[in-house]
Parts: C-alpha cells; structure tokens; sequence
C-alpha cells in the first residue's frame, strides 16, 4: 500500500536509524503497541500510556506549547503530528529541521485500520499492524453485529463555556456505533460552545460528562442534575479516553462503550 499521510505526503520506509517523536498522546500509545519504543525519542506530557514506558522518554512540552530546542536536541527523523491536537504553525517550525513529519488526521473509528498500516509500514511493524487490524476487525463486528437503541445525547467536553462535539469527530462517529447520536445534528463548529439554557439541553436524552479534555467529576453531576433544563435526564460521567483515543486504544475502546451503553436503561 502507498504510504500517504492525513496531508496526501507519501512516505518511504524509515531506516533502522529512525527516530521518533509523537506530539499526538493516543499515537504514543500506537506506536509503543507496535513494538517501537526503543525508536520512540520524545513525546508531551499528556503522553501517558503505557506508564511504565514513557515515564522514561523526555517530555517536549503539550500538543499545542512544544518546546522546538528540546525538540530540536533530541534529533529526531520523524515527528507524528495530528491535524485536531497540534497547530499548523507548529508543524511548520517543525519542517524546518525535522526530516519528515506524519501527519494524521483519524474522523472515523474505521479510519484505525489505515493509521495502524500507515505507522506499521512507514516503521517496519507491517505484521504488527496487522495484528491490530485483526484485533479491531473482530471489536468493531461485534459492535455492528449488536442492536444499539437511539439517543440523543449531549456530550460535554469542556464548562465555562460550556463545549461539546459535532458530527463531523471522531468522538461523535464512534459514539454513533452504539446509538449515541451527539447533540447539534448540524454545526459548522467541530467543537461548538452552547448554554445550558438553549435547545441542545431541550432536545438531549441522555448527558455525558468525558474525562478530558475537561476533567469532570461526581461534583459536576450534581450541579447538572439540579438544572432545570436537565430534569429527569440521566447525567453520566464517561472515560474520554475510550471514546476520543484512536490507536490502539480503540479496540478496548470499543470493548468499554459496549458495557457502558449495555448498562444504560431501556429508555432515557
């Protein structure tokens, strides 16, 4: 397969004296699952899986303050950038030093399978890859071959203001899998701001409150649930990191709103 990435750039395979840095905390992950941590040189301080291996590889900063002389010192052949996590101006600091930058851009769980085989041949780990192709393969027939009842559901991402996701994210299309239809249907925002007190709360089933980018918390439910516009509506907190990671992390993804959504009532 041609190795094209999310900007159409074609790829070559790396050499053996590659060396990475992911400013992109869900592909940290990919590419330690893929078998390159030894390779992985750099990566930000929201890079937190797994663990007990990146605990030991230099932080640069976050997706969007990198700090380009760190950068720079560690010599790296490849940067993995993502389109949402990391600003353009970013990217192009980063061209004037850095051999090559991959650039990703997932806004569909299905759209996993290409980034596995894109990083799998750019890196040498085609068979990995495809054991990760497997194992999605497999998660994602499980979830199509369920009956998933429809909600509207309001996803919040962020408070003062308040923010959520649109159609057009990754968030939104995997929650979609499972019935879960985010509020507003139509936005020409990816990550429109609302009021509580506007039509999103009216029309919404079901509210979920993600652990990131925006930590929420039991505290949080509490307040919504006095809201008058939430009356009566279930207010449930979720694992952002299960239903925004792409990578790896999409398979147990997948596994999680499975339970999550099995566990919900009948009808909200």
């Amino acid at each position: 397969m041609e190795l094209r990435d999310a900007l159409g750039t074609l790829h070559a395979p790396a050499g053996a004296d590659v060396r990475i840095v992911s400013l992109v905390p869900s592909i940290t992950e990919l590419v330690c699952d893929l078998g390159l941590s030894d390779r992985l040189v750099g990566r930000t301080g929201f890079c937190v899986h797994p663990r007990d291996i990146v605990r030991s590889i230099p932080k640069v900063g976050g997706t969007k303050d990198v700090d380009l002389e760190k950068i720079r010192a560690l010599e790296p052949t490849h940067v993995i950038l993502n389109i949402d996590e990391n600003e353009e101006p970013l990217a192009e600091a980063l061209a004037r030093f850095v051999p090559y930058l991959v650039v990703t851009h997932p806004l569909a769980p299905d759209d996993n399978l290409a980034l596995y085989r894109l990083l799998g041949g750019i890196f040498g780990k085609s068979l990995e890859a495809e054991v990760l192709c497997g194992r999605f393969a497999a998660a994602r027939a499980a979830v199509a071959a369920a009956q998933w009842p429809e909600r509207n559901v309001l996803y919040l991402i962020w408070k003062d203001p308040w923010m959520t996701v649109s159609r057009d994210t990754y968030i939104s299309r995997t929650l979609a899998l499972f019935g879960l239809r985010t509020l507003p249907e139509r936005s020409q925002a990816r990550y429109p701001e609302f009021t509580l007190d506007g039509v999103f709360a009216r029309q919404a089933e079901l509210v979920l409150l993600s652990s990131e980018p925006y930590m929420f918390r039991e505290k949080h439910i509490d307040a919504l649930a006095r809201r008058p516009e939430l009356a009566g509506k279930p207010v449930l907190l979720i694992d952002g990191e299960m239903t925004s990671w792409y990578g790896s992390r999409a398979i147990d993804g997948l596994e999680y709103l499975r339970r999550f959504v099995g566990r919900l009532p009948s009808s909200t």
